[in-house]
């Protein structure tokens, strides 16, 4: 794969000699570390570029491309080989979403590990490693594709690849309980915690206390300790306290390697700064986001205010999907939030959800959220490590075309896409439908 990489961004050096270029990346973590590593790249090769960060990559979007500029797609453009290639201009792209067609045009340079057979990395890997063949002084970098790693939650699956990334980062890797902020006092981390969410504790302050009090665990003076400053005895002990109000699989998931990295002369819980990358652009601050992570420190302490904000909302968002009456199948789920949750943290609250121990493995959950004239859509199959037949970008690519517009990608076990407003009730219908005979099928 690295010997593919190097190729890629050879061509990219030719094609690229006295053009500008336009970035144009996914306004998730993994989409804005990916743009934020190619930024400081291009930056370092006195390259003239412009970065544009955007929620998806419609049609609209590819309309919009300058006419005068190489156009360098990140962690999107697999799905939309057909338009791309329409569009005659010259373009380049890294992504790992599963590729909608492997007839490449000619107009178009993809990388994409799909297309070799490689191990699945994500963006933000990618545009590291494109980074390091073109230069070894841009190891500096690596920080930045780990946070994306954690952003997509592939930080479990260990290859000899990702080993040298992680090893190139100079990240702390600690073993422990996966609740992050794992640097900020513990009552504030369990009370908005939501990924796990802890019954009778997330968004629960005396539920909270409770927990801490039966840990064994006390103030550190005016404050409780961070994770990270836990002793041996009392990591054990808080561990047990919270896998007790879980199921035994959400148990397994979330022990594991806490990721330390420094920031801002700081160390800093990987975890929460990916999710404070994420709270930015679904919170429509993707600009700051990006600012962040090139090292920015007034949008530093302005991602910090969006995150607490955004982990209101996904607390409230969460406490309305419970609260609301869903359309239940069999092994399907729809929860339509209509104009009650932001349409950019639907997908969150959905990944949420098929994390926790509410749906059994292989439940298909369907979340819809409005934006304007349009729904946006998020589909994850609930559990880890299930082996169910249903695809759920070939679901929702199925339905956009029965639908005759919209917008769709993703991977097997967690799709989306968008559709008119004026579409609802036949988009249900259909996702019934679908869903239903399938799982005759099958």
């Amino acid at each position: 794969m690295l010997t593919d990489i190097k190729q890629f961004s050879d061509k990219f050096l030719e094609q690229s000699l006295n053009k500008k270029i336009q970035i144009i990346s996914h306004f998730d973590t993994d989409g804005i570390t990916s743009a934020a590593i190619l930024t400081k790249t291009l930056e370092r090769l006195e390259k003239h570029f412009s970065t544009k960060i955007v929620k998806a990559l419609d049609q609209k979007v590819i309309d919009q491309f300058p006419d005068n500029k190489l156009i360098l797609i990140l962690d999107l453009g697999s799905g939309s080989i057909e338009q791309l290639g329409a569009t005659n201009k010259e373009i380049f792209i890294i992504d790992h979403h599963e590729i909608s067609s492997e007839n490449i045009p000619s107009n178009i340079t993809i990388f994409n590990p799909h297309l070799i057979a490689a191990d699945n990395f994500c963006t933000a890997e990618l545009a590291y490693l494109f980074s390091k063949s073109i230069s070894e002084d841009n190891k500096d970098l690596a920080h930045l594709s780990i946070l994306g790693m954690i952003g997509d939650l592939m930080e479990r699956t260990l290859n000899p690849i990702r080993n040298q990334i992680i090893k190139d980062s100079n990240v702390i890797v600690k073993k422990g309980l996966l609740i992050y902020p794992s640097t900020r006092p513990l009552d504030k981390t369990l009370e908005f915690s939501s990924r796990p969410f802890i019954p009778g504790v997330t968004g629960n302050i005396s539920g909270t206390f409770e927990l801490l009090n039966e840990s064994g665990i006390e103030k550190f003076g005016k404050k409780y300790k961070a994770l990270i400053d836990l002793n041996e005895r009392e990591m054990k002990d808080l561990t047990t306290a919270v896998m007790l109000r879980l199921s035994s699989k959400e148990a397994q998931d979330h022990i594991g390697s806490l990721y330390l990295i420094k920031l801002f002369n700081k160390i800093e819980d990987a975890r929460e700064i990916s999710a404070m990358i994420n709270a930015c652009s679904r919170m429509d601050e993707s600009q700051v986001a990006l600012l962040f992570c090139l090292g920015n420190a007034a949008a530093r302490k302005r991602a910090e205010r969006v995150h607490i904000k955004y982990r209101q909302q996904i607390i409230s968002g969460l406490k309305y999907i419970e609260q609301e009456k869903k359309l239940e199948g069999r092994e399907y789920v729809i929860i339509n939030a209509k104009d009650n949750v932001k349409d950019t943290i639907i997908g969150t609250l959905a990944s949420i959800l098929s994390f926790s121990s509410k749906y059994k493995e292989g439940t298909v959950i369907v979340a819809m959220a409005y934006n304007e004239d349009k729904i946006k859509v998020s589909t994850r199959m609930a559990g880890r490590n299930n082996d169910s037949p249903r695809n759920l970008r070939e679901l929702m690519n199925s339905i956009t075309s029965s639908l005759g517009h919209g917008d769709s990608g993703g991977h097997k076990q967690a799709a989306g896409c968008t559709i008119n407003l004026d579409s609802e009730q036949e988009f249900i219908d259909l996702v019934k439908k679908k869903l239903e005979f399938e799982l005759v099928k099958v």
